[in-house]
């Protein structure tokens, strides 16, 4: 494994362990979710390394996703869901995270373990 590759999956591990962290606390789901996008993003990011591509400075998940579709397959509406969660935190005056409102424990725990199936499948396509 290219060293690049490996950091970037160290960097998208940090992500995961914080969400599940945070996770346990149970009133944090839209923290829990904006580390579940950061993990795929750097899951993301360190399989396009994998291919011999400079991931972009971008943090757009369905752009990402297209570069590496070749290789691994996600579930796209969950992507979707996740990408916008993340461009909806960052700025709180815009209070639509989700179409149904701001994630909830349950939208946090599916983001989590969306995560971590990422992160395990872009390790084992990586190697």
């Amino acid at each position: 494994m290219k060293p690049a590759v490996a950091r970037w999956l160290e960097f998208a591990e940090v992500d995961l362990k914080a969400a599940r962290a945070l996770l346990e606390e149970g009133s944090l789901s839209s923290v829990v979710c904006f580390h579940a996008q950061q993990c795929v993003e750097k899951s993301l990011k360190a399989l396009i390394e994998s291919k011999g591509l400079n991931p972009p400075k971008s943090h757009d998940l369905i752009m990402l996703y297209g570069q590496v579709v070749d290789v691994i397959r996600l579930e796209e509406d969950t992507l979707a869901k996740l990408n916008q969660i993340y461009i909806d935190a960052r700025y709180p005056a815009s209070l639509g995270f989700l179409p149904e409102g701001l994630p909830d424990a349950e939208d946090a725990k599916g983001f989590y373990e969306f995560a971590r199936e990422a992160l395990t499948h872009v390790k084992t396509v990586s190697e």
